[in-house]
């Protein structure tokens, strides 16, 4: 057989070197292939590997139930300072700061270490999650000038956190809202809060500044999820998509509850929206009352979370149980679609949001401790 296979190379003119040859370069690329193919999960986890790390450690300092339930035991807020002074996320700012606000540096504090920590296919999104920083700083600035704080009540207001909080700071001189925006002039945010000033001239309400601002974020917060090309960005994407669809019906229902029409609404909504496209965000804003926008809930997943919640709202007409369901979803679904991908996008996001709602939970029960005898059931009801 090996005599008949070498007659016929030679009847084609070609050397049995060459065929060696040949052979050897096609089992090279064969052997290359099949690296390529079997390192290509290796190589889409490795960069992730690192930051899963380090998550999972922050992980495990976050408050379990049990504890949250004895801080929601505590009789007062010193001993609930006395409590987060044993942890060090909390402790390093119990001393130079009141306890509100050290919480919203440990959040502030999170944000950025995502960022940073987060891979680059993936980094766009937390860097602008990073964003809330500023923005929150800006709005404590816009509601100070509003309410004619002076420079130092004003300073106390804001959080020593952020990319642009050397500038916000300096602002706390500012005399009028007018100048607070005329001072963020050489920011991204300039030209957002200038196409809401007229308005806000007009109403001598900040509201417009406000939503402009949220608006912004979250329009931007939508883009940098681009198009899912693979589990992680699509994970990413309904992630950030849940956050925009309840960021609009917390608007809209709080709208419809203060009775403001279509067009006073339409201008803060985000359009492209995650399950609510832009036609059922139409339907929404149209709706005459709360009931009617539940309603037209029917055929996506908010209708069965909020239409719990309708019998409670026509009790006492707070919007608060609505805003309530609304934060359990998005903590749920985040913790569901942190368990699809456990070696990518999921440890990260799973910690990022159970970080938000410790931080959450511990703000509800300070500002109820400020209560006397406010009902420890009460409290924990409350709790997302």
């Amino acid at each position: 057989m090996a005599d008949e296979i070498t007659t016929l190379i030679s009847q084609f003119g070609v050397s049995q070197e060459t065929v060696i040859v040949f052979a050897v370069l096609a089992v090279v690329i064969v052997g290359a292939i099949v690296v390529i193919i079997a390192s290509r999960p290796v190589l889409e986890i490795y960069p992730y590997l690192n930051p899963i790390t380090r998550v999972r450690a922050r992980k495990g300092r976050l408050f379990d139930e049990k504890q949250l339930s004895e801080i929601a035991e505590s009789s007062n807020i010193d001993e609930i300072t006395n409590y987060l002074r044993g942890f060090p996320d909390y402790a390093n700012h119990l001393d130079d700061y009141p306890l509100e606000k050290a919480l919203d540096i440990q959040l502030a504090e999170t944000y950025d270490l995502i960022s940073k920590l987060a891979p680059e296919d993936i980094q766009d999104a937390f860097q602008i999650l990073a964003k809330k920083s500023d923005i929150n700083n800006i709005k404590s600035l816009l509601a100070a000038k509003k309410m004619g704080m002076n420079q130092d009540d004003t300073y106390n207001l804001l959080i020593p956190a952020g990319r642009l909080f050397s500038e916000i700071e300096q602002l706390a001189d500012a005399n009028t809202v007018t100048d607070v925006v005329a001072g963020l002039d050489n920011t991204e945010y300039s030209s957002v809060l200038e196409g809401a000033l007229p308005e806000y001239e007009e109403s001598k309400m900040i509201l417009p500044l406000e939503s402009a601002l949220d608006k912004y974020y979250l329009e931007n917060l939508l883009k940098s999820s681009g198009v899912p090309s693979d589990e992680n960005s699509q994970i990413l994407y309904s992630y950030i998509g849940d956050q925009v669809d309840v960021a609009n019906l917390k608007l809209i229902i709080r709208s419809k509850a203060d009775g403001l029409s279509f067009d006073e609404l339409s201008p803060y909504m985000i359009k492209d929206g995650y399950q609510l496209r832009e036609w059922k965000l139409k339907d929404l804003m149209e709706s005459e009352d709360v009931a009617g926008v539940i309603s037209s809930l029917e055929g996506t997943d908010y209708a069965s979370i909020l239409g719990d919640s309708l019998s409670k709202y026509n009790e006492d007409g707070s919007i608060s149980v609505f805003e309530k369901a609304l934060d359990e979803y998005l903590i749920e679904n985040a913790k569901s679609l942190s368990m699809r991908k456990p070696l990518g996008i999921g440890p990260i996001l799973g910690y990022l949001s159970q970080k938000e709602r410790e931080i959450k939970n511990l703000k509800i029960i300070i500002r109820v401790k400020r209560e006397v005898n406010f009902p420890i059931s009460e409290i924990k009801e409350m709790l997302v």
